[in-house]
């Protein structure tokens, strides 16, 4: 035996007696649990749960940063966080099994090998820090996830596989579908992660919207539908299993609910109960398009409609979205940006008022949870777009919702001998069936102004790279290595780079005769047909165009005049990905690429290349150098000597900085490049594309959140680029100098390119004199403790108000960042200051008593905007 084998032996035994003390249950000790369901809701340990979950996706973070927004979460009311798997990081390379075979013990235990379980993507290491929290979790190992994540999370070794078929009867598929099931259950259970073993996971799913593309696959779709359900079934995780968007899923999977709003979904089958496992916060971000945001008044309406017809789960997707690192976003054209609107925004802040306003919307439906679980609801007409559900759990105690799903007109209902007001499209909670705890409607959570162009100045430190010392390295346009091959006809971008990168070059050389004079610097005309996502045109090694496509059509058509001189003209053009499709029917097998090309004036009639004879190469010259590479950054390749290239196509440019001091977010703003990929100290924080404008027209800020909501309905920085600012994540910055390495597709100045810490926040509140006491306040049997509305201001941990910016009790005028006093107007920033500078929260009193009456017949507001710092 060699000495490596005899390594690897070494190693196998090592992790069989490991999986053997596992075996021996001589780390199990944590307290197991019962899961089940009935017609109402999941039942643990006996008792039927409303429960509120919220989506989080380990590799959009840092491990770092896992406890930090687990507890958000579960400060905010999150009962269940809910994560995809992500098949294709976990599995990049098939993996392979060995087997060994310890006679003496009569044992047998397979090792696979090949798979990434590691930094963003230790996935168990994420289950036993939400364990930790105290919180369940739902894991949606699918394996098919979407989620905007790059090829659906599917491993692109399995398109390969010669006669595969996705997500439908076929065998090649499903075998390997089973196969990463059956890893992942396994994973679970050999770290005791289920309930049954005391663990936190409370879920899983199978699948993933399938019926929203069934149809597309015929009736093997639904065999495939059976197929998968039976599957999981057999994999016995002691746990129920879901499948969303699945009408059809065959029992006992629980078919669940996806959109926007689902207080009108029914399951499939009366002993299911009724949850939504993807309650949209927002929407993502495309480059080219404007920002998408969704109104906490109306995520809270559509919320409570939901447990108010009878809902018992719900999830936020996103409750923190993250970002995109290196080329993990799904496409076409996904931004790096996962925000998603939700309410812990991409850098693990507080997105308020959405955060707060929602943990008390939890509260409110958490004090009728008895009433929800033991009880159907009796539904009273209370008028046109009026109706009272009442849940009772004896003839004298009842809760209720009181709802106005008009979305124009307020109204003032008679329920159970008293009066109550509701705004349009809003949800009134009585937990009592006669105290309102919460409207959905009335906002009285703090603000953060995240607008940049306000808050810049005060809340970021940005240090400029406009004198750092640079270099570069320019790449030429065209093939550059040996590996490039010839082939006849123009071939399918994904086909030909299995995804080992966003670029392939597609070279021809085109003759013109040098005896025809006339031809000398003939102007002719390319066509060039692309399937998507973009392209670079270069002729005789010069930029001569550039055209792309748009996230809801990838496809577009290039078209140039160009110059040729006589003899051999070289015709080079970069196919760019930006994302591999994730989402539709047979999205898997959706091509991209070079599709068509035409040259018209060169000679009497148009000439097709398209199944000419064309040289490939796959990649760029400065990705196969490994220039992105900590252990290039003192390598002769780069130079810097003579002038910094700018706005040139194709140029590596490297610099180091220092880190910001603080613990504050870091991010880099790259408003002044064109389009590329960044890296720092060899991580890529993920693509840029700051070029590309959103429409300049069609936003809508600040958006009505009365009636149906959709993805469009609610858009802001129209005419800007989606993204400029990219997350640089704490742990990846040294104390001292680091690296960072910028790919420029397209040309732009890496002077404007600047450093951004966040060293603060500012933050406003607005409550007036009849709003509600806070929900947190409230207690059954007891009521309010305190009649009086309070105005509560909170920094981030490590931070605290260092000042009062503005402070008026009457009727103050204008929003968060644009706030005046009004007709009616007492100055009680003295009083403030007071109360809240040195401290991370505070809370003010409505009341005139301590604050003074400046104008005693009118309803009086105080708003506060504060400025927080670390």
């Amino acid at each position: 035996m060699s000495a490596a084998e005899s390594s690897k032996s070494m190693l196998l035994s090592a992790l069989v007696f490991a999986v053997l003390l596992f075996d021996c249950g001589l780390f199990q000790t944590a307290v197991s649990r019962s899961v089940s369901y009935d017609s109402k809701a999941l039942i643990i340990d006996g008792k039927r749960r409303i429960l509120q979950s919220g989506s989080v996706h380990y590799p959009r973070t840092t491990p770092d940063v896992w406890p930090e927004i687990v507890g958000k979460a579960k400060e905010g009311g999150i009962d269940v966080i809910e994560t995809y798997v992500f098949w294709n990081y976990h599995e990049p390379v098939k993996g392979e099994v060995y087997e060994l075979r310890f006679t003496m013990l009569n044992i047998a235990r397979s090792f696979e090998f090949k798979y990434y379980f590691e930094g963003r993507f230790d996935l168990i290491r994420f289950v036993k820090e939400v364990h930790k929290a105290g919180l369940f979790v739902h894991l949606r190992i699918g394996p098919y996830a979407c989620a905007e994540w790059n090829y659906g999370g599917f491993p692109m070794w399995l398109h390969f596989i010669p006669g595969i078929q996705f997500r439908t009867k076929n065998d090649l598929f499903q075998r390997e579908m089973e196969r990463f099931l059956a890893k992942i259950v396994r994973m679970m259970k050999d770290a005791n992660l289920f309930a049954s073993q005391g663990g936190p996971i409370i879920l899983a799913q199978v699948e993933n919207e399938y019926g929203n593309v069934q149809a597309a696959y015929g009736a093997d779709g639904a065999l495939y539908v059976k197929w998968a359900a039976e599957t999981a079934v057999s994999l016995n995780t002691s746990v129920p299993w879901v499948m969303c968007a699945q009408e059809d899923a065959p029992d006992p999977i629980i078919n669940t609910c996806n959109g926007f709003y689902c207080d009108g979904f029914t399951p499939n089958s009366p002993t299911k109960p009724s949850m939504w496992t993807e309650n949209y916060v927002g929407w993502f971000l495309a480059f080219g398009y404007a920002v998408p945001f969704r109104p906490v008044e109306d995520l809270a309406f559509a919320v409570a409609r939901f447990f108010e017809r009878g809902g018992t789960f719900q999830n936020y997707y996103m409750y923190f979205g993250g970002t995109n690192f290196g080329r993990t976003a799904g496409g076409p054209l996904v931004a790096t940006s996962y925000d998603y609107d939700a309410p812990i925004n991409e850098y693990g802040f507080l997105n308020q008022p959405k955060w707060g306003h929602l943990r008390d919307l939890h509260i409110a439906i958490k004090l009728c949870e008895e009433h929800l679980v033991n009880a159907d609801a009796t539904q009273i007409s209370l008028g046109e777009n009026l109706e009272a559900h009442v849940y009772y759990k004896s003839s004298d105690d009842c809760a209720a919702f009181l709802a106005n799903y008009g979305s124009s007109s307020d109204a003032t209902v008679d329920f159970r001998g008293k009066s109550y007001f509701l705004h349009a499209w809003s949800v009134s909670i009585l937990p009592d069936c006669l105290n309102v705890v919460f409207n959905t409607a009335k906002v009285t959570s703090q603000t953060t102004l995240n607008d940049e162009s306000l808050t810049r100045n005060v809340t970021m430190h940005e240090s400029s790279l406009s004198l750092a010392s640079w270099s570069w390295y320019k790449e030429e346009a065209g093939v550059w290595g040996n590996g490039s091959f010839e082939a006849f006809g123009l071939l399918e971008h994904i086909n030909t780079t299995k995804d080992t990168s966003d670029f392939l070059w597609y070279t021809i050389s085109i003759d013109v005769d040098a005896d025809n004079k006339k031809n000398q610097n003939k102007e002719v005309g390319l066509l060039i047909g692309s399937l998507g996502h973009a392209a670079l045109l270069f002729v005789n090694k010069q930029l001569a165009a550039f055209d792309y496509g748009n996230h809801d059509d990838a496809s577009f058509n290039l078209s140039a005049k160009v110059e040729f001189h006589s003899g051999s003209n070289t015709v080079d053009i970069l196919s760019m990905m930006v994302g591999l499709q994730n989402y539709g029917p047979w999205f898997d097998i959706q091509g991209a690429g070079i599709h068509s090309a035409v040259l018209a004036g060169l000679n009497d009639s148009d000439e097709d290349l398209s199944s000419a004879q064309w040289t490939y190469q796959v990649g760029l010259e400065g990705e196969y150098l490994g220039l992105q590479n900590a252990s290039l950054a003192n390598s002769s390749i780069w130079t810097g000597e003579g002038a910094l290239p700018l706005n040139r196509s194709l140029t590596w440019y490297k610099t180091t900085f220092l880190a910001p001091e603080g613990n504050g977010p870091v991010s880099l703003n790259l408003s002044g490049m064109g389009k590329g990929q960044a890296w720092v100290n060899g991580q890529s924080i993920g693509r840029y594309w700051s070029q590309y404008l959103s429409p300049s027209s069609g936003c809508t800020e600040p958006c009505d959140y009365r009636g149906t909501y959709d993805a469009s309905k609610c858009l802001k920085k129209c005419g800007q680029p989606a993204q400029t600012l990219y997350h640089i994540p704490r742990s990846w910055l040294q104390k001292s100098e680091n690296l960072l390495v910028i790919h420029e597709e397209l040309g732009g100045d890496p002077r404007t390119i600047s450093v951004v810490a966040q060293i603060g926040q500012v933050i406003c509140g607005h409550v007036t004199e009849d709003d509600l006491p806070q929900a947190d306040t409230w207690e059954q049997g007891v009521g309010f403790a305190s009649t009086t509305p309070e105005l509560r201001l909170a920094c981030e941990t490590g931070q605290q108000i260092d000042s009062i910016r503005f402070a008026s009790l009457g009727n103050p005028q204008g929003s968060c960042g644009a706030l005046q006093t009004g007709t009616c107007h007492a100055d009680v920033s003295s009083y403030l200051k007071q109360e809240c500078v040195g401290k991370q929260t505070c809370s003010i009193p409505i009341s005139t008593d301590t604050l003074g009456d400046p104008c005693p017949n009118l309803t009086k507001i105080l708003a506060v905007e504060a400025l927080c710092l670390g």
